[in-house]
């Protein structure tokens, strides 16, 4: 059985948040996930329906039956921190930072065994 695969990196949202979606549409057929994610109202929401879609798209390409596709794998990567500091008094910084994610989408034909 074929698997297609889709990545956004450098996404610039945490890996907790982003994983709380990912968690959702693990397994299930892809227009149940695509209704899920569009009904669902957190931010890494459009994040992960661009992924979802760009995999079905691969998959399209692939000359797979898209209507018999299923979200095999949804994963959630850390990927590296962007450091900034923010100035305080007394001529101090404090860090900042700013996380980002790199999201994995894989669909195959038929659920996962």
């Amino acid at each position: 059985m074929a698997v297609w695969k889709a990545i956004h990196r450098f996404a610039r949202i945490s890996p907790r948040k982003a994983r709380l979606v990912t968690q959702l549409v693990a397994g299930r057929h892809v227009d149940e996930a695509l209704e899920l994610l569009r009904f669902t109202r957190k931010r890494a929401c459009t994040f992960v329906d661009k992924v979802l879609r760009s995999a079905m798209a691969n998959a399209d390409e692939g000359e797979a039956d898209v209507r018999k596709l299923y979200v095999h794998e949804a994963r959630v990567d850390e990927g590296p921190r962007i450091k900034r500091f923010q100035p305080k008094d007394r001529g101090r910084a404090h860090p900042i930072l700013k996380c980002t994610s790199h999201i994995v989408i894989t669909v195959g034909e038929g659920p996962r065994a």
